[in-house]
């Protein structure tokens, strides 16, 4: 008597249903950031920017400030960005600026974001109360005023590169250890810390090598977010006067162009290659911040659905009859 078998696709009879394909491992961090647009995007003109400031030396030798024509030259053939009213090269302060800008940005938030970690993870490991402690230094700085507190040390203290990176190290750490102390915090209760506290391993080894590998993500987030702060303060400092003025930077070319009348006479090639710059690497950072997000939180991933044969149907069931 025949009767019918139903089959899964993919199987005969008598026989069991074909092993399911293994499905791919989860992107890396790194292959996730280099197939993301928007890194690529941001990392592109980050990387530009960079290589124009090391070769700075190079395409415009000699001293930026020095006057080269007359005042207040439009862009031409000779001058691309025109002429200051002191007849500097506008170019050449704004490559040469390049320099002092990422530097001060680079090493701000680099500064910024390892003080953050270090009171991140001490407050949220030993707890009690050096807890108590350093989370009362942490909300002193977020409540005071940070502009401020910018223009009061910078006033007070002596002129320089150094005195910039500073007062913008002790007015921006604050927030980046309250962000890395929550995330540290949630990690600190998982099971795999308990068993390496159980086990006898040291403090520091237990913060360093089991917490902050998994806080990679909001350590990265985090840095971004100081770099282009570092820019930005640094901008607004040397604007308001505040800064090493003898420097050339993107702030300073600000601050001169201000001085000198510059949006009086609608001199608008003196101050905008500058803006444009801060503006453009600020976007870059903020692509490349965006894409980490992308990357690291599921929610955000784009997830592509396999294409069917015919949408909307079921899948087709075999039926063979045997004896």
């Amino acid at each position: 008597m025949a009767t019918a078998i139903l089959q899964q696709p993919g199987t005969t009879a008598g026989k069991t249903p074909a092993a399911k394909p293994k499905t791919k491992p989860n992107r890396s961090f790194i292959h996730g950031l280099l197939t993301n647009r928007k890194a690529l995007v941001g990392m592109a003109v980050m990387a530009l920017f960079i290589v124009v400031a090391l070769l700075a030396p190079v395409l415009f030798p000699g001293d930026p400030s020095r006057i080269t024509a007359m005042a207040s030259l439009e862009p031409d053939a000779e001058h691309w960005l025109g002429t200051t009213a002191k007849g500097q090269d506008v170019l050449a302060l704004t490559v040469h600026g390049a320099r002092s800008s990422l530097l001060v940005g680079l090493t701000v938030g680099f500064a910024s974001t390892f003080i953050g970690i270090l009171v991140g993870l001490a407050s949220a490991y030993f707890g009690r109360f050096i807890d108590e402690a350093l989370s009362l230094v942490t909300n002193v700085f977020l409540l005071l005023p940070g502009l401020p507190l910018l223009v009061i040390l910078a006033a007070f203290l002596p002129p320089g590169l150094g005195t910039v990176i500073l007062v913008l190290v002790v007015t921006g750490w604050a927030g980046s250890a309250r962000v890395l102390r929550s995330q540290a915090l949630s990690i600190r209760s998982k099971d795999f810390v308990a068993a390496a506290v159980v086990s006898g391993e040291r403090a520091g080894r237990i913060m360093f090598r089991e917490i902050l590998p998994n806080m990679a993500s909001i350590v990265m987030g985090t840095l971004l977010a100081c770099v282009i702060y570092g820019i930005g303060a640094q901008a607004g400092l040397e604007f308001l006067g505040l800064g090493d003025v003898s420097t050339v930077s993107w702030g300073n070319n600000l601050f001169w162009a201000g001085n000198e009348g510059a949006l009086l006479t609608g001199s608008w090639w003196v101050f905008v290659p500058s803006g444009v710059c801060i503006a453009l690497v600020a976007f870059a950072l903020a692509l490349i911040n965006y894409a980490v997000d992308e990357v690291t939180n599921p929610r955000l991933r784009k997830i592509k659905t396999p294409k069917t044969a015919t949408a909307g149907t079921p899948a087709p069931i075999e039926r063979s009859a045997a004896k």
